[in-house]
């Protein structure tokens, strides 16, 4: 994208830690804008701005005015407008500036109650037949209470022009009283923090998440495009069922956890939650380079496959060859609905198609073929029933529509499992000479715990797609993009429980045009 200004990220970085207060107002006041800025959702004539207004003392309607520049020091206006930040939804502002010029960066604030927020950047798309470049990064489960966020402090050092979060911005759990820094109980004020059960319960926690200010430099950096995973509600969650509640009292969280997320995210008006259904997908193109499909994995999946007696929800690991529903086509991990929807969203006009989705794609069996009884009838392995492996017809189908389109350069991006693999995508894991019809990246997590290296280890020896997985690492993938090549950096965090780890890069990986697969770089 062209750029025609020298952006001082120190500053950036400064400024998004905390408010800046218009001239005249009482030091006294509380801070309004706590929380800080984000936007997301660029397209080549607007973007969604994004903040929250904070306080004890605010009245049920806040004006609450925005700025567009050009400059960082607002001398040329591109656009201004006034938004009502209302109680019953947080006072959250939701403002979206249409009528912009297309592959330009913009400078953004709000001013309410006599205050000013700090200063985000953010970018609209290139115009549908403009040439592009990208330089984009991938990121996900940042459980606050398992580390801090060295990783969101390296990304706004050094910003792309986009970042995907692919689910699990908080986590819903209670923290053990030795977390690093716990989760705050909400209204219950308890050291461990509470399970999250009700409305105030999530915007508690989305709040003091949002608070962390690293995680704020990462949002003023660069427009984002945010989709969920199941922490967001309730852990393994799928549809209406989760893993402590179901039916009508798992709606009724979804509800509450919607509108939470919702309220703290830079999401389209359009997009607000109508009780226990919100609009998690959507389709963004990216100049005549790429097109990005982000799908929703939770809210209208089938429940996972042959839980162990007494469950009724949540996951498990399973045997393919006692659980003959892993195999069922009848079952989907995105609903037929949303299935059709990214079918008829390919694109074969531009380079890149590029899906983000929540979860490893890529079958990984835990269980050697060895051990299988020669006289199985059914293809060995044993597999995580959350994941795609729970859904393996869904999977065949998805990819099976990439072949058959004859897509050029297919890429999966994931997240949740919290390592960073790479991996060769088949519409036939079974058979060795199927040919390669995707590459797939997915992601470890900000701060979120993973397995123990040598479990990684070992399944890399069992599934010989995966050309790569590390477990015992945090921090995110940065990509770059042109019309001949996908360059990936797997960033690592030193120390994660040091706000001020170094990042390194763990290891390189590159995708050519026309050829399907990683390859190191």
């Amino acid at each position: 994208m062209r750029s025609s200004f020298t952006i001082d990220r120190r500053r950036l970085i400064a400024l998004a830690a905390a408010p800046v207060f218009v001239r005249h107002a009482r030091a006294a006041d509380e801070p309004r804008f706590a929380l800080g800025i984000a936007s997301g959702c660029p397209l080549p004539d607007r973007m969604v701005l994004w903040t929250r207004l904070t306080g004890d003392t605010l009245p049920a309607q806040v004006d609450v005015d925005w700025e567009l520049a050009d400059d960082e020091t607002f001398t040329r206006i591109a656009a201004r407008g006034r938004e009502t930040a209302e109680g019953q939804w947080a006072h959250s502002v939701h403002a979206e500036p249409a009528g912009l010029a297309p592959g330009r960066h913009y400078f953004y604030r709000f001013t309410a109650l006599g205050q000013r927020s700090a200063v985000g950047r953010t970018c609209t798309a290139p115009a549908p037949d403009a040439p592009a470049t990208l330089r984009f990064a991938i990121a996900s489960c940042q459980r606050w209470d398992h580390g801090h966020y060295a990783a969101w402090r390296h990304l706004a050092a050094d910003p792309p022009e986009l970042v995907l979060f692919l689910g699990d911005y908080i986590y819903e759990y209670a923290s053990p009283r030795q977390a690093i820094r716990p989760h705050d109980g909400g209204l219950l004020r308890t050291h461990e923090g509470g399970v999250l059960r009700t409305l105030a319960d999530y915007r508690a926690r989305y709040a003091q998440y949002k608070r962390d200010p690293a995680l704020q430099a990462a949002h003023a950096a660069c427009p984002w495009l945010v989709s969920f995973d199941d922490h967001e509600v309730e852990n393994d969650y799928a549809g209406e069922r989760g893993s402590s509640l179901q039916g009508e009292a798992l709606l009724q969280l979804r509800a509450a956890a919607y509108q939470a997320a919702w309220e703290h995210q830079p999401l389209p008006k359009a997009w607000r939650p109508q009780g226990a259904a919100m609009r998690l997908h959507g389709r963004w193109d990216w100049g005549r380079l790429a097109r990005f499909q982000v799908v929703d994995g939770r809210q209208h999946r089938d429940p996972q496959a042959c839980l162990p007696a007494g469950r009724s929800g949540g996951s498990a690991t399973v045997d393919a060859a006692a659980c003959a529903a892993l195999r069922d086509p009848q079952r989907s991990l995105l609903g037929f609905a949303q299935e059709r929807w990214l079918a008829d969203g390919w694109d074969a006009q531009r380079p890149w198609n590029l899906l983000a989705q929540p979860t490893l794609m890529a079958r990984c069996s835990t269980r050697p073929w060895r051990d299988v009884p020669a006289e199985t009838p059914q293809p060995p392995g044993r597999y995580w029933n959350d994941g795609w492996d729970g859904y393996a017809a869904a999977r065949t189908r998805l990819l099976e529509g990439i072949a058959a389109r004859r897509l050029p350069n297919a890429v999966v991006l994931g997240g949740d499992v919290h390592a960073h693999y790479v991996a060769d995508l088949k519409a036939d894991f079974d058979d060795a000479r199927a040919p390669v019809v995707a590459s797939e990246f997915c992601g470890t997590s900000i701060s979120s715990h993973g397995w123990q290296q040598r479990q990684v280890d070992a399944v890399l020896a069992l599934n010989p797609h995966l050309h790569h997985g590390r477990a015992d690492q945090r921090g995110y993938i940065h990509f770059t993009l042109d019309a001949r090549r996908l360059d990936a950096r797997l960033m690592a965090v030193e120390r994660p429980d040091d706000p001020a780890s170094p990042v390194g890069v763990q290891a390189r990986f590159a995708v050519e045009a026309g050829r399907p697969g990683p390859q190191r770089a």
